[in-house]
């Protein structure tokens, strides 16, 4: 899938043509998946050239270009140095289209805007980055009719709407979201037959409704939430040329195999679990680690958790060492950018992992190995900072002493750490209205003083 991208990288690593003042792109947005990420990174340096050169012409419009590449080379790379530079380019190209009274590249770099404020929420947890992003993309919305703005502005809003719901609605009010997008999504389909750039754009906006789909479905155990996010996730691939969008199909693949493993989990089809696991692995396989190195860790941590899934729903203790190994592999990427949340998911959950392999062999050492490595990613979060990743760490803590007094039977003090960690867990949870991750810290706590009943009977 890549070989057009390495051919590109090859014909371009000359010194005659290393750094041309124009990009290799030329400003075409739809080329910019065939670079890898150094190359992207050049390509958003060159954009920055060409955009301040005293002779460029419309530079509104070339400082919006670059700032749509810096956004890409930050999507793939997690580098908050990017992000700004995206937002910063994204704000001068507003500035300049407004002076010129140009509504529509006015509206289109607020929408860009806005883009990187939602990118910079979701790889760094800032939540107050979507309200930034909700106020731009209004303002957008309410200064053009039609155009690429519309549409991107009104899926941006439907985005963080969704975000804002998802935790407290029913399958009725998914369906009537996801209904919302249908306009949007349908209005960039038309742009794309005549501007290229928008199929991806298109694309890009079905998966963001696949994804938020998935993840109302697995809060719900409702499979057909889920077949609804796998139809879109698989509408999107298909309407991609892997050959020359590679990144977003496989964006698509990944999200069409989450989607297929949250439903074998969620209503305990062991089948599906398989094919979602299937389709994350055929993923990296047209996926390296220098093209996206975040895409590629995403993807290592969505197989982990699949195989995860099998492992419990087998008792099947090689599905778990599989996961700690895709776990493994993600973190030579996630290790270097320490504020992503996505970071301690992973560590989090390789430690259970851990411990669950040692539950179903018997191995203590490797339970000495799994508590040892939650208390060190414990000890790096900030309950200040990223309060609901602290207290998912709290959650896995307690699941380590849970799962080391059911293979001791003898309590050492386990029961009552436990406790003290999903009390703390709770709070966040109830303060940020995460019922999900209520239900499951009250579970164990019920499990716990049920344990604590039988032993004082």
């Amino acid at each position: 899938m890549f070989e057009l991208g390495r051919e590109l990288k090859r014909f371009f690593s000359t010194e005659k043509t290393r750094t041309p003042s124009d990009g290799l792109t030329g400003g075409d947005s739809s080329l910019l998946e065939l670079l890898d990420a150094k190359l992207l990174a050049q390509e958003a340096k060159a954009a920055d050239i060409a955009a301040g050169r005293i002779g460029a012409k419309d530079k509104p419009a070339r400082r919006l270009e670059a700032a749509i590449v810096w956004r890409e080379v930050a999507r793939r790379t997690g580098d908050p140095v990017a992000l700004r530079k995206a937002a910063a380019g994204a704000e001068t190209a507003a500035a300049g289209f407004d002076a010129n009274h140009r509504r529509d590249g006015w509206a289109r770099a607020r929408c860009e805007q806005a883009f990187c404020a939602l990118l910079g929420a979701e790889i760094f947890g800032d939540a107050g980055l979507s309200a930034a992003a909700e106020v731009a993309f209004n303002e957008a919305r309410s200064s053009v009719k039609g155009g690429l703005a519309a549409p991107l502005a009104d899926i941006g809003l439907a985005a963080i709407e969704g975000r804002r719901i998802l935790e407290m609605s029913d399958a009725a009010e998914a369906r009537a979201w996801s209904a919302r997008l249908n306009a949007p999504i349908a209005a960039l389909d038309t742009i794309a037959k005549r501007v290229p750039a928008a199929r991806a754009l298109a694309a890009e906006c079905r998966l963001i409704r696949a994804d938020l789909l998935t993840v109302w479905g697995a809060r719900l155990k409702d499979g057909d939430l889920l077949d609804l996010a796998a139809r879109d996730a698989s509408d999107a691939a298909a309407r991609l040329d892997s050959a020359y969008e590679p990144l977003t199909w496989v964006r698509a693949k990944v999200a069409h195999g989450q989607a297929l493993a949250a439903r074998g989990e969620a209503v305990g089809d062991v089948d599906s679990l398989a094919a979602g696991a299937g389709a994350l692995a055929l993923a990296l396989d047209n996926l390296t680690r220098d093209h996206s190195p975040l895409d590629w860790a995403r993807t290592q941590v969505a197989l982990a958790q699949a195989l995860q899934a099998l492992g419990e729903a087998a008792s099947d203790a090689r599905a778990f060492e599989h996961a700690v190994s895709c776990f493994d592999r993600a973190s030579l990427v996630l290790k270097e950018t320490q504020t992503l949340p996505l970071r301690g998911v992973a560590a989090s959950s390789r430690a259970v992992c851990l411990a669950r392999v040692a539950e179903i062999t018997g191995d203590g050492a490797v339970l000495d190995v799994a508590e040892a490595a939650m208390k060190i990613e414990l000890g790096k979060l900030s309950p200040r900072r990223d309060p609901v990743g602290w207290a998912l760490a709290q959650l896995h803590l307690a699941r380590m002493y849970e799962a080391r007094l059911g293979m001791t039977g003898v309590d050492r003090g386990e029961r009552a750490a436990a406790l003290m960690a999903l009390d703390a867990a709770l709070d966040v949870f109830g303060e940020h209205g995460l019922r999900s991750a209520s239900v499951l810290a009250n579970d164990a706590m019920d499990r716990l003083r049920d344990r604590s009943d039988r032993t004082v009977r």
